[in-house]
C-alpha cells in the first residue's frame, strides 16, 4: 500500500466533502487514515493463512467450541466497519486437535480486509473445514453494522446473526442442536 498516495486521496476527500483540510484539527489526519488503513487491511497483503497447527489427541468426535472471538471487519459495500464476535464449534478427526489461538488468528486474518458479514461466515467455516482434520464445523457471528447505524434506516439496536455449517453439523440435526445449546451456554 502506497501511504503517500493514500494520504492525497483523504486530502481531497475532505475538500470533496466541504472540509479544509489544513486546518489544525485535520492537519495530520490523511497520514493517520493511511496508517490506519495500513492496519485494519493488513489481511490483504498477507499470503494465505497456514496456520493450523494441530497437536495429537484423544479426543475423537466431542464437539469443541471456542465462542466470543471479538472482530472488528469493513463493510464492502461502505466501507464501514461492522464488528461483533464470532463463535467457532468443530468435532475433531484423526486424534487431532487445532490450538486454541489459532482460532482467533483465523478470523483476524481474514477480518482484516473488506467482507460482507455472510463471505466471512462462510470462508472461516470453508478454512477450518478444509485444513483440519474434522467430521464437522460450525460458524456463527453475531455483529453490529455502522452502515445500518451511522445511515440509511439507523437502527442502533440491530444485530445481523450468520451461520454456516459443514459435515455432521450440517447433516446431523442432534449435532447441530448440541452445538446451539453449546452456544447459548457461552453467552
Amino acid at each position: 500500500m502506497e501511504k503517500e498516495k493514500i494520504e492525497k486521496l483523504i486530502f481531497q476527500l475532505l475538500k470533496e466533502v466541504g472540509e479544509n483540510p489544513t486546518r489544525d484539527g485535520l492537519k495530520e489526519t490523511p497520514q493517520r487514515v493511511a496508517k490506519v488503513f495500513d492496519e485494519i487491511f493488513m489481511g490483504l497483503k498477507k499470503p494465505k493463512f497456514a496456520d493450523f497447527k494441530t497437536f495429537k489427541t484423544k479426543t475423537n468426535g466431542e464437539l469443541i467450541v471456542v465462542s466470543k472471538i471479538p472482530f472488528y471487519s469493513i463493510c464492502e459495500h461502505h466501507l464501514l466497519p461492522f464488528f461483533g464476535d464470532v463463535v467457532v464449534g468443530y468435532i475433531p478427526a484423526q486424534n487431532q486437535t487445532l490450538g486454541l489461538s489459532k482460532f482467533l488468528r483465523l478470523v483476524d486474518y481474514w477480518s482484516r480486509r473488506p467482507f460482507i458479514q455472510e463471505e466471512l461466515t462462510e470462508i472461516i467455516c470453508q478454512e477450518l473445514t478444509e485444513n483440519i482434520p474434522n467430521s464437522g464445523v460450525g460458524v456463527l457471528i453475531e455483529a453490529r453494522h455502522l452502515c445500518m447505524e451511522m445511515r440509511g434506516v439507523r437502527s442502533s439496536n440491530a444485530l445481523t446473526k450468520t451461520e454456516c455449517f459443514s459435515g455432521e453439523l450440517k447433516t446431523n440435526r442432534e449435532r447441530r442442536v448440541e452445538f446451539f445449546e453449546r452456544v447459548k451456554e457461552g453467552l
